[in-house]
């Protein structure tokens, strides 16, 4: 276990003095620049969606621990401060760069439905879709399961080191800061539905904290200090996991303890494609990162420097190929173990050339049908990379914002909801069933350039939240750097679109009236922006000595670096 040390704390908390970012009004972005740089460093960095996590982490950092320590420790601080968004009672996922094997290593920690969570019984009760709220669409969390992997695997710190800044958090309380304050008061109806979550979420069962004050959640603290001192086992089938089971159940829910205790987080093989010197990796299904691939593999061959960024014609095609992508995703994509075609399939040469034959490069579609395939969603996000090479690319959601709304009374964190990603519709890879995993809309992107021997390099540590946003957004940052030569900071704070359904697409302020009326032209029908998120992004990237970091200015977060 590391020791901290009062020059590294000082160090951290000097950081963040300087950095803090100015106050949000509004969760999303104004039509002047947010006014921060990217940030440089020698050693190592972590952007994070929350000051206090990013400090978290680079102390971490300071004291010798790796990007795999950090990042678990801002995971665990950001469940306290955004609990609206993420945590131990969702799910979680990572692809990560060791610099000890050389390679990218990718990790799946989602949880399945409960063995009593069926189409039938669902059907039943009357649902012709899986509910948002409420106990039914809960299923296993597996978040903490993926925390420990990545600890024991390619970490160097104890768990207890890691749960401590949360546990001191927890116990002695924090001010909310701007957004966020904003996000978890527009939730206040639905945390009054449930006795423990008005309990641990609202001032006196009846409001959500406001902006600069005080908050402490002491029953979180003593769930993580009961999982530091029995180990993970209490969570996945012991005093801790009965707990929730039970009350699961009281509320007409399907987990059994066996859930929880069969519950495995799974080591995968992210999957790839080339963009110009690049390759974009994603996690493969249950996750939609295959959707983020296959737009890259579609935009490939047009010429946006000579479209110009943002212009009418660039925005339509990225709309089109978003488009596409989505048709493919809904009909193909669920729990690999129930998918009838691969990853390989829907990447292949002769499967994107039709899809793209799809885009008409000067007509919006209103609809597009899924292709023929030829065989042979609230969230954090955060980035993280240290002085010996290793680089993190980690997401951690409830799903929506207070997940299922249900908080087990005294444990102090939210159960996600994360069922509701399934379809009651028969016969296809996302169809509910027991033990399956449902579709997940989070997803860790990574970016590898090649190396002068050919060899593919770590590169680009990098993530979107915000559901749907999530594929494209992650093309549309990438291409900001790769093709219009941004850098970091201004990458994530170019304005972005959000294609909704159909012709429906948002665009952020600063696109302007000449471009929304062209695409008008081409048949989209541009929707009130004000009321849609466009994610919120951090990054990481390696330079050829040091680092480079960034942070969304449409989150309160921060990069730092030592």
């Amino acid at each position: 276990m590391l020791k901290s040390s009062q020059t590294s704390i000082f160090v951290a908390l000097f950081g963040l003095l300087l950095t803090m970012p100015l106050a949000h009004a509004q969760d999303r972005r104004a039509s002047t620049l947010a006014g921060k740089s990217t940030v440089y460093a020698p050693n190592g960095a972590i952007a994070t969606s929350h000051p206090l996590a990013s400090t978290a982490g680079l102390a971490v950092l300071q004291e010798g621990g790796n990007a795999i320590d950090a990042a678990v420790t801002a995971a665990v601080v950001l469940n306290l401060v955004e609990p609206h968004a993420s945590g131990i009672g969702g799910d979680m996922f990572a692809i990560l760069w060791s610099a000890e094997e050389q390679k990218l290593i990718g990790l799946n920690a989602s949880g399945r439905a409960g063995s009593l969570m069926t189409r039938e019984e669902l059907l039943r009760r009357g649902y012709d879709s899986v509910p948002l709220r409420g106990a039914e669409p809960i299923t296993v969390p597996g978040a903490l399961s993926g925390w420990v992997a990545l600890l024991e695997r390619h970490g160097t710190i104890s768990l207890a080191r890691a749960f401590a800044p949360a546990i001191q958090l927890a116990k002695n309380g924090f001010p909310v800061s701007p957004i966020i304050a904003k996000q978890w008061a527009a939730e206040v109806e639905i945390l009054k539905q449930d006795v423990g979550a008005s309990a641990t979420f609202l001032i006196d069962g009846e409001r959500a904290p406001r902006e600069g004050e005080w908050y402490r959640n002491p029953d979180f603290a003593r769930s993580l200090q009961m999982i530091v001192d029995q180990g993970p086992e209490v969570f996945y089938g012991g005093e801790l996991g009965a707990q929730i089971v039970n009350r699961v159940k009281a509320l007409g829910g399907f987990l059994t303890l066996d859930d929880l205790k069969n519950h495995r987080a799974e080591w995968v093989e992210p999957v790839s494609v080339p963009f110009r010197e690049y390759r974009l990796w994603e996690l493969p299904p249950n996750g939609q990162g295959i959707a983020a691939l296959e737009m890259l593999r579609i935009l490939e061959p047009y010429d946006f420097e000579g479209m110009g960024h943002n212009s009418a014609q660039y925005l339509h095609h990225l709309i089109e190929a978003k488009k596409i992508a989505f048709a493919d995703l809904a009909q193909y994509v669920g729990d690999p173990d129930y998918m009838t075609v691969s990853t390989a399939d829907m990447l292949a040469d002769i499967f994107i050339e039709s899809r793209r034959e799809k885009l008409n490069p000067n007509l919006a579609a209103s609809h597009q049908e899924p292709g023929e395939i030829v065989t042979g969603g609230d969230t954090i996000y955060l980035s993280a990379a240290d002085q010996f090479g290793n680089m993190i690319s980690f997401i951690n959601s409830i799903y929506q914002e207070f997940g299922s709304g249900v908080v087990v009374p005294g444990t102090g964190f939210v159960l996600q909801d994360r069922g509701a990603g399934f379809t009651l519709e028969e016969g296809l890879a996302n169809t509910l069933a027991p033990g399956k995993r449902p579709f997940h809309t989070i997803i860790p992107p990574f970016v590898t350039r090649a190396s002068s021997d050919g060899s593919q390099e770590p590169w680009l540590s990098y993530g979107i939240m915000g559901g749907s946003m999530q594929p494209q957004a992650h093309v549309q940052v990438l291409l900001n750097i790769v093709v219009f030569g941004m850098d970091l900071q201004e990458a994530l704070d170019a304005p972005r679109f959000r294609h909704q359904s159909g012709a429906r697409v948002a665009l952020e302020a600063p696109i302007s009236t000449e471009v929304r009326a062209a695409l008008t032209s081409m048949g989209h029908t541009i929707v009130d922006e004000s009321r849609v998120s466009f994610g919120g992004a951090q990054a990481v990237m390696r330079l050829e000595r040091g680092w480079a970091a960034a942070s969304d200015p449409r989150k309160d977060g921060m990069a730092v670096a030592h």
